[in-house]
């Protein structure tokens, strides 16, 4: 019968080609995703290096919330623009 190797190398084959349509673009979003790892990581370092007194203030981005009772139809929404919203 068949190993565990075996049937490795056949699921492989088979996830490969069953997904031969959207590898492409697993593929860049998997390379995004290590860029934006790899930024964020040489980032802390950089943060770690620098002393206290020399660090800035966290950068704070506006945004405009929508409350549930703004919206009419119960639900929370968020306008255009906003990151996040609050939730009371």
């Amino acid at each position: 019968m068949f190993g565990l190797s075996e049937l490795a190398i056949i699921l492989i084959v088979v996830i490969a080609v069953l997904a031969a349509r959207k590898l492409p673009e697993l593929t860049r979003s998997a390379g995004k995703s290590a860029r934006i790892l790899k930024a964020e990581a040489r980032a802390m370092k950089d943060e770690e290096r620098t002393p206290p007194e020399d660090r800035k203030a966290p950068r704070i981005i506006q945004g405009e919330a929508v409350r549930r009772e703004d919206t009419g139809d119960g639900g929370l929404r968020t306008a255009p623009g906003a990151r996040g919203a609050s939730q009371d």
